[in-house]
């Protein structure tokens, strides 16, 4: 069987989490890597790969079926475009370009070639996720009414010691929050409309220490949020589900979908609904917990990604509905200046 030819831009700490999927995932091969540090060298060598020290370098020497870009979001642009224009398909890590005209330039050059831009958010190849959005969608919990959810951890002092994570594009907004506004954009459906607080006063650093945000969904229903990367809590996605290893699993869940017929907590699927009778208040109601365990969200990725190439499955997130996340979360930062609701 012929594998397809997967190259890699960026052997960092999420380059090399692609490359351990790549390993577990059939009918792909790694041919090479892109990457100007020295330190990618030991990386390359252990995947038996040639080494280049610039994306256009090495598009003049291989020719893959597709890419993978892990490079720090402000440097996506520039190798997205080039191995668009050599005939490759993309994935692409979050954020997918660092501003939103950037995004327009990725979403006109992927129509231009007719090759794929996929974007890494990685939650949506859960299966839980998709259960979730099922119940939803297919009117599981009646009418959607309302969302609550939060985000809530304390990073350590030493995260901060690097300055740039100080700026305020290293802000749990961006960094975090984008997670969460991908999930609730996919399970729920768009956000029409955002008004946002935000502080620092923790830390009084330019980046935010805490936000919190009102949305009005398409569908009608509306939803809060309360992030935090200063508040040290059981109330995380990553404490939740234990996705992250270096994160102790609290089995919280952090995100509630409240319906006219239901209701359902999640990421761990407790589904709320009454056995009997109508649904009111003075019915009760019965818990069925509906969740199973993790499975590596990134073979799951890495799978579509190859099947998309083959022109077996669409993309599940396109470069303009990754444009959306994009656009919906800097409308919190909007929205918190101007002290006014963002329509989107």
């Amino acid at each position: 069987m012929s594998h397809l030819k997967l190259a890699l831009i960026g052997a960092g700490v999420i380059g090399k989490r692609h490359l351990r999927a790549m390993q577990s995932t059939e009918g792909v091969a790694l041919v090479a890597i892109a990457d100007p540090f020295p330190s990618a060298r030991e990386t390359a060598d252990a995947h038996g790969v040639p080494l280049f020290s610039s994306t256009a370098e090495m598009l003049t020497e291989v020719n893959p079926d597709g890419v993978i870009i892990a490079t720090p979001t402000e440097h996506h642009c520039e190798p997205t475009l080039l191995a668009l224009e050599s005939g490759a398909h993309l994935l692409v890590e979050k954020p997918m370009m660092a501003t939103l005209e950037e995004c327009q330039r990725t979403i006109e050059k992927s129509a231009a070639t007719g090759k794929h831009v996929l974007v890494g958010h990685h939650r949506r190849y859960y299966h839980l996720v998709n259960q979730a959005r099922d119940i939803i969608q297919q009117g599981h919990l009646g009418r959607l009414v309302s969302v609550n959810g939060l985000w809530n951890v304390r990073k350590p002092a030493d995260y901060y010691a690097a300055d740039w994570r100080r700026k305020w594009q290293a802000g749990p907004i961006l960094t975090n929050l984008i997670h969460e506004m991908d999930l609730l954009r996919y399970i729920v459906g768009d956000i029409h409309s955002i008004s946002a607080e935000t502080s620092n006063t923790v830390l009084g650093f330019e980046k935010e220490d805490t936000a919190a945000l009102i949305m009005r969904f398409a569908n009608g229903a509306l939803g809060t949020f309360m992030l935090s990367d200063q508040s040290h809590s059981p109330w995380s996605w990553e404490q939740a589900t234990g996705e992250n290893e270096a994160f102790p699993r609290s089995g919280r869940n952090v995100i509630q979908f409240m319906g006219t017929e239901g209701s359902l907590e999640f990421p761990n699927l407790k589904l709320w609904k009454s056995d009997t009778g109508d649904s009111c208040w003075t019915n009760p109601l019965t818990p069925e917990t509906l969740g199973g365990e993790l499975e590596d969200a990134y073979i799951n990725q890495l799978t579509h990604f190859a099947a998309v190439i083959k022109g077996d499955e669409p993309p599940r997130i396109d470069a303009q509905d990754a444009t959306d996340t994009l656009s919906a979360t800097l409308a919190v930062y909007d929205a918190a200046k101007s002290g006014s609701r963002v329509q989107l």
